[in-house]
């Protein structure tokens, strides 16, 4: 694997870790502050996948991104301190608490079964190509795809 994948990046207190799992800690945040934390996330990443390391179908969802050769930022909720404050927010978001919450290009696009009928149905690389090139456009947000 490349060191491209294997790049850890660092968002104010939160280890967010590209196409791996890896252990992190996050400090206590307030909701506002957790809910500004997902939206930079999503707004900076062409795919988000907030996961846990022990869920079958985040694991799938990876999985499906990976064999696809699709960079991701997995949010691995059960490495975080406060991973259950991080769902309660996403459940208000999405209308579900259930991981993993996929998202494309700044877009909910639901969880394992959604991402892998999305992909069956050939709309899958289209959405994470629409953030390529909207990202090519604005050369200083960083791109998924490889």
């Amino acid at each position: 694997m490349s060191d491209f994948f294997k790049k850890r990046f660092y968002l104010s207190n939160i280890f967010i870790f590209r196409m791996g799992n890896s252990p992190s800690t996050s400090m206590g945040l307030s909701n506002a502050a957790t809910m500004n934390k997902i939206q930079e996330t999503i707004s900076d990443n062409c795919v988000v996948i907030f996961s846990k390391t022990t869920c079958g179908y985040c694991k799938m969802a990876k999985k499906l991104f990976q064999d696809m050769n699709v960079n991701y930022t997995a949010v691995e909720l059960d490495l975080y301190e406060n991973g259950s404050q991080f769902q309660d927010i996403l459940h208000q978001m999405t209308g579900g608490r259930t991981v993993p919450r996929v998202f494309i290009n700044g877009a909910f696009i639901g969880g394992a079964t959604d991402t892998q009928r999305l992909h069956q149905e050939g709309k899958l690389l289209p959405l994470v190509h629409q953030c390529q090139m909207r990202r090519a456009k604005n050369s200083d947000l960083p791109c998924s795809l490889p």
